[in-house]
């Protein structure tokens, strides 16, 4: 490893910072983006049987914000149950905003570093060139200078590819999972409103 570094030069450090930090970011949305996690499936079944029997207490209001994004939607959803239909999707739609911010953070970074990383290869590229070039002298060229400038240039445009596919990939993909959440967050808080009004048996 350290050969490969001593090899890539110091343009290859920026480009591992941000490798790093590119992986870190991909496992935190892997655990965060969890269907179990955010929409825990049967969870406005549950509430809502829980609802019939107590009411919106605060209790239940407060336990059902604490077990997932979603329902953090459904407890604001049932704080405003006895308010016309109307006023009681704003009120989810409120949180709705929030929630769905928290869902995407992080995601600029990393589509930002799947951006970068290939202009960070380049610039690797262009010091390694600059360094083929300082090797020719009137008296010949140098060749140990020569093959560090090829090696600066060469591994660190490999660098920025090998950084910046994985972070698009999944950058894609994390963007299709907010959306799929998004969507059955929406359908969930619906099926509330709609059950809470005695529009859907």
């Amino acid at each position: 490893m350290w050969s490969f570094i001593q090899a890539a030069g110091w343009p290859i450090w920026p480009l591992l910072a941000a490798s790093v930090i590119a992986l870190a970011l991909i496992f935190e949305r892997l655990y965060s983006l969890r269907q179990s996690l955010v929409a825990p499936p049967g969870l406005v079944d549950q509430v809502l049987a829980e609802y019939r029997q107590t009411g919106a207490t605060p209790e239940l209001l407060a336990k059902t914000a604490r077990s997932a994004p979603l329902g953090r939607l459904l407890a604001a959803g049932l704080a405003n149950v006895r308010s016309p239909r109307p006023v009681m999707k704003e009120a989810i739609e409120e949180v709705g905003r929030v929630v769905i911010h928290e869902l995407e953070r992080f995601l600029t970074s990393l589509g930002t570093i799947a951006a970068m990383a290939p202009l960070m290869g380049l610039f690797g590229t262009v010091v390694g060139m600059i360094e083929i070039f300082g090797s020719q002298t009137s008296t010949g060229s140098n060749p140990i200078q020569l093959a560090h400038g090829i090696s600066i240039a060469l591994y660190n445009t490999a660098m920025g590819i090998a950084v910046a596919i994985p972070a698009m990939i999944f950058y894609r993909h994390f963007r299709a999972k907010v959306d799929a959440l998004i969507v059955e967050m929406e359908l969930q808080a619906t099926k509330l409103v709609d059950l809470a009004h005695g529009e859907r048996a």
